[in-house]
């Protein structure tokens, strides 16, 4: 009886440590190639990237080309020429017809430092949802690795459902044989029956909660069907325990590592641009603008060719604009941005301090799952040498049913305590490392 009972226990370690599956980085890699919302914070980063060469170029020349024709009927001014050479025009009913052609430029020479702050801020604007966009790969990371510890737990609660069923099935056979020899009673072996079908009952419950988890892993990380899914199991060097590092010391590496603070640093710094933008309303702005252009006309005396020639215009310029008074609109432009300034302030201290706080929780959670496993893992092994025990006892007629069944749901319990606080402890392990800058994995 003890040695079968020691194997279905290897039996049951070596299916879980051997099984193939889907690693915890694989599922993570999984969701961020497929989730939606990571492909939206995506599309908003390329955004950002096309605002950026938007502002880049602003200060290159435009060239614009028109050309328009017409037809006119009815009375018209059409030009006469005189006896003495000169041209004077009358009104007759007529109809006429002309083109125009033309091609013009402009170019911002100085517009109050709007242009290089504008390019300034697209690109921290850029860096801000980059960042944004890796705050959300991070969260999806998380959220994954908690589905996924969910249902390794709920695999390992499965495996000891069924090694509880095999104990009970031994225990049945062995009051059987003993029922025909008649050193047991009847009843005693309805007992062991039920108890049977109870654990069997156990088991698929159990497999039922394990495939759901699998179900809820899968469907969270855009896996079209849950189907020949499985899990690989977690390294031995993970369930080890291991020195905690302190908060602070976490801390100071993640201050400068996560991208929800160094999204909230780049609007800041963004911010100080956008003051900026909104400041050069109150300089003047110059600009060079040139065009050329020529026209056609039907009631004059000429061919296409001549006119065009002789009607062909060139124009240069400069264009200077000085603000004098325009309602108030850029002090307040200004005192907006100001304020939206402020706002970029506290948020990043609202996040910085949210950060270490998400910090010392997991640092205190993780103090408390390591030592729940450490003492849990001496409650399983304690209770599995009492089933031992208890076991050989049993099987020498020095033990009833009654206690050999209460050792063995001991054995259930510490057991199942000990996997629960295991996951616990890996889970929170990864989030401190997580905080550190480790990928989770």
């Amino acid at each position: 009886m003890k040695k079968q009972f020691i194997l279905s226990l290897l039996v049951v370690a070596a299916t879980a440590s051997a099984q193939e599956g889907w690693t915890l980085r694989q599922c993570i890699d999984y969701a961020v190639e497929h989730n939606i919302t990571i492909k939206q914070a995506e599309n908003a980063a390329k955004q950002s990237e096309v605002e950026v060469g938007t502002a880049k170029w602003a200060r290159l020349p435009n060239l614009n080309a028109s050309a328009s024709q017409r037809w006119n009927w009815g009375r018209t001014n059409v030009p006469i020429q005189n006896a003495d050479g000169t041209y004077s025009s009358v009104y007759v009913d007529k109809s006429t017809s002309g083109s125009n052609i033309s091609a013009s430029t402009s170019i911002p020479l100085f517009t109050g430092f709007e242009l290089p702050n504008q390019y300034k801020l697209a690109k921290l604007t850029l860096k801000a949802n980059l960042a944004d966009l890796q705050q959300a790969r991070e969260n999806i990371a998380v959220n994954v690795a908690v589905t996924y510890m969910q249902a390794l737990l709920n695999r390992e609660i499965y495996e000891v459902a069924v090694g509880q069923v095999a104990l009970s099935k031994e225990q049945r056979d062995r009051i059987a044989r003993l029922v025909e020899v008649g050193k047991a009673p009847q009843a005693e072996l309805s007992d062991a029956e039920s108890r049977v079908a109870q654990d069997e009952l156990s088991v698929v419950q159990a497999d039922n909660t394990y495939k759901l988890s699998i179900l809820d892993l899968t469907q969270y990380i855009e896996l079209d069907t849950p189907e020949g899914f499985s899990l690989a199991a977690p390294s031995a060097e993970e369930q080890t325990l291991k020195a905690l590092t302190p908060p602070d010391e976490i801390y100071q590496v993640s201050v400068v590592q996560k991208p929800v603070i160094q999204a909230a640093q780049y609007r800041l710094q963004g911010a100080k641009h956008a003051v900026r933008v909104a400041q050069s309303g109150y300089y003047p702005t110059l600009s060079f603008s040139g065009s050329i252009g020529t026209s056609y006309n039907s009631t004059i005396n000429e061919g296409l060719s001549d006119q065009l020639y002789h009607q062909f215009n060139r124009n240069l310029g400069f264009s200077l604009n000085i603000p004098l008074f325009n309602r108030f609109a850029t002090r307040n432009r200004v005192r907006t941005a100001r304020l939206q300034q402020q706002n970029y302030v506290l948020q990043l201290d609202k996040v910085e301090k949210a950060l270490y706080k998400e910090i010392q929780q997991a640092w205190y959670s993780a103090v408390a799952a390591q030592s729940k496993y450490r003492s849990s893992a001496v409650a399983a092994r304690a209770g599995s040498e009492s089933f031992r025990l208890m076991n050989e006892k049993y099987t020498n007629g020095k033990a009833s049913a009654v206690e050999f069944n209460e050792a063995k749901q001991n054995l259930l319990s510490v057991r199942l305590n000990e996997l629960q606080a295991k996951y616990e402890y890996l889970f929170r392990s990864k989030i401190l490392d997580f905080y550190k800058g480790i990928p989770i994995e």
